[in-house]
């Protein structure tokens, strides 16, 4: 797990610009503080920090074999299998994951991604076909964005990096503004929000040559027939999920869980606990709550109850060394500034601050964490899925806000913005991509769409979240239900299979009844929790309040004053985001917006 970052030119001299490349590197050292390294040719300026977690010594980076120079981010979980296929052509000097993608790639060429199982973005250079070759894994779980001048190409993990480059603009334009006052915390796939920057879309690769770049999708969700029983399905889920985590857990340094007492990370502590006690090992558990939220939590139809109870339930039933974080309320307003500078773009407010927090707890004890994002989408968790009325709503069923959100943005931008219209038309685009088959029912077809709408705009922004608000910390966070078998597989599963006995994520819970008590298998749902005191709703109003005082002069460029100061009146709840985003989020989201245009100096245009 580490940060990657370059520069190509066939035209320019990269050797001239050592000190752009330092501080592009420097800007990238919170994900890989353990080691760094650079390769430099006329032709390409490859950046590497690395977080150690596989062949600590062996693994540096970049790695070179001949002609080709890699710098690569993530983590493959079939690295053995795929090292016996290529152990009939080549020597191994190392166990590192990094040489086995290498050398996949100079054996099979592009082709290479379609044999990974794991999460991914990495950089190629050939030095005698004068080309680079560019990858990110098919969910999206690890980043690459990328400016291209014309004549170079200027790539990394982070938007933060890729502004340390003076020729990538400290800009935005109307798509910027759109992106950042109709979408986000959400961000449409491939957009990176600063003018002109791009994001290599999950499941693409390609090649940046003297012609350009062109880039081709190598995955996608494809509708097939499933004629398997019910329990058949579910003994084909245990099978997948299970192998899934246990390929996980594979480790030089020591793995922990996250633990909410949900189905989702309890499931992966009972598999992983098991793990680790056939080894003779117990494992570590971590959760996160907040200062007074026992006074003050409210049940609410996304938060029936709280956390705690079904925390302590998990962690005697496991046998885990179990450990808390527990946020206070102006720890978490402090944070909202730093939890931008993570993601590189104002966020999910508290809900990223709360994330950063409890992840630079978890790095005092390890490295590497499993966590249960991305089981919602696969297996349809979240209350759009079932709600008959919200599943068949035009638009996005968790952002429904738009002409909420229009009210923000400035006269200028509001004049060469048609707000229903970008929305829509990304959610429309997005829906009508979702392969279906002839034979598929009316709600069928619908929650094809679903899924594919939740795959490429809800879970993207949670993989976002959980990867910058983690890595800011070195800290490495997997994520078992993300595996593309999983993925595809589960989307042909017929939704009264999903659905089984009426209950959010039916099928899985039967698929694994085994391996939790009654007690959590049941659960309702419960979100990630947030915050429920109320101070948390006076201070960010006294934050931004004073912003306002103070000027504001680059927050209130592109937003309205006037719907601010009603926004500090507290006049409206508007669900602004998801099941998280309400009043209090809103006012936060303000607070880091204006972090970030201050933090990054970026100018409208």
């Amino acid at each position: 797990m580490c940060g990657i970052a370059g520069a190509i030119s066939f035209v320019e001299d990269m050797r001239e610009d050592m000190k752009i490349y330092e501080n592009m590197q420097r800007a990238l050292l919170r994900r890989g503080p353990d080691q760094r390294g650079m390769f430099m040719s006329r032709e390409a300026a490859l950046i590497h920090t690395r977080l150690a977690v596989i062949d600590i010594d062996g693994g540096r980076q970049p790695m070179s074999f001949g002609r080709y120079t890699i710098v690569y981010n993530g983590e493959l979980y079939n690295t053995a299998e795929l090292r016996g296929e290529l152990s009939e052509d080549f020597d191994f000097d190392t166990h590192s994951d990094t040489e086995v993608v290498l050398k996949s790639y100079i054996k099979w060429g592009s082709a290479c991604v379609e044999r990974f199982n794991g999460i991914f973005a990495f950089a190629v250079y050939d030095e005698q076909e004068h080309r680079v070759f560019l990858a990110r894994d098919r969910i999206g779980v690890k980043p690459l964005f990328y400016y291209d001048t014309g004549s170079k190409l200027i790539f990394a993990s982070e938007l933060p990096a890729l502004l340390e480059h003076p020729d990538v603009p400290h800009e935005i334009d109307e798509r910027g503004a759109a992106e950042l006052l109709l979408m986000a915390p959400g961000r449409t796939m491939g957009c990176g929000v600063i003018r002109g920057v791009e994001e290599i879309r999950p499941a693409y690769c390609g090649y940046y040559t003297a012609e350009g770049l062109k880039l081709r999708e190598y995955w996608r969700l494809r509708a097939y027939e499933l004629h398997e029983s019910f329990e058949q399905t579910a003994e084909h889920v245990r099978e997948l999920v299970l192998d899934s985590i246990r390929r996980q857990l594979v480790s030089d340094v020591p793995v922990c869980t996250f633990l909410s007492g949900g189905l989702d990370s309890s499931l992966i502590s009972s598999v992983a606990a098991a793990e680790l006690k056939k080894q003779g090992r117990q494992l570590s558990t971590f959760s996160v709550d907040y200062r007074d939220n026992d006074k003050y939590f409210q049940k609410s139809h996304f938060q029936p109850d709280s956390d705690p109870e079904y925390i302590t339930c998990m962690a005697e039933y496991l046998g885990t060394d179990h450990h808390w974080t527990v946020v206070d309320t102006p720890e978490l307003i402090d944070a909202l500034d730093e939890a931008t500078e993570a993601r590189g773009l104002p966020g999910m407010a508290d809900v990223d601050a709360s994330l950063l927090l409890f992840c630079r707890e978890i790095k005092k004890y390890g490295t590497v964490a499993l966590s249960g994002e991305c089981a919602d989408e696969i297996f349809g968790g979240y209350p759009w899925y079932r709600d008959k009325n919200i599943r068949m709503t035009d638009g996005f069923p968790w952002a429904q806000s738009t002409a909420y959100r229009k009210r923000f943005l400035c006269d200028d931008y509001a004049a060469r913005i048609n707000a229903e219209d970008y929305v829509y038309s990304a959610y429309r685009n997005t829906a009508d991509s979702a392969e279906k088959l002839d034979t598929d029912s009316p709600l069928e077809a619908r929650m094809r769409e679903m899924t594919e709408l939740n795959f490429k705009w809800f879970m993207q922004t949670l993989l976002d979240r959980k990867d910058r608000m983690s890595m800011y910390s070195g800290l490495e966070v997997r994520v078992p239900f993300c595996d593309y078998r999983i993925a595809e597989y589960l989307y042909n599963v017929p939704w009264e299979y999903k659905d089984y006995m009426g209950r959010e994520k039916g099928l899985l819970r039967e698929a694994m009844k085994e391996w939790l008590p009654e007690k959590v298998l049941w659960r309702k749902k419960s979100p990630y929790p947030k915050t429920h005191n109320p101070a948390f709703l006076e201070g960010v109003t006294a934050k931004l309040r004073k912003i306002l005082d103070e000027g504001g002069e680059k927050l209130t460029q592109l937003v309205k004053r006037e719907e601010l100061e009603k926004l500090l009146r507290h006049e409206e709840q508007v669900q602004w985001y998801g099941q998280l985003m309400n009043l209090p989020q809103t006012i936060a989201f303000f607070i880091q917006l204006n972090y970030w245009l201050k933090r990054f100096d970026i100018k409208l245009r």
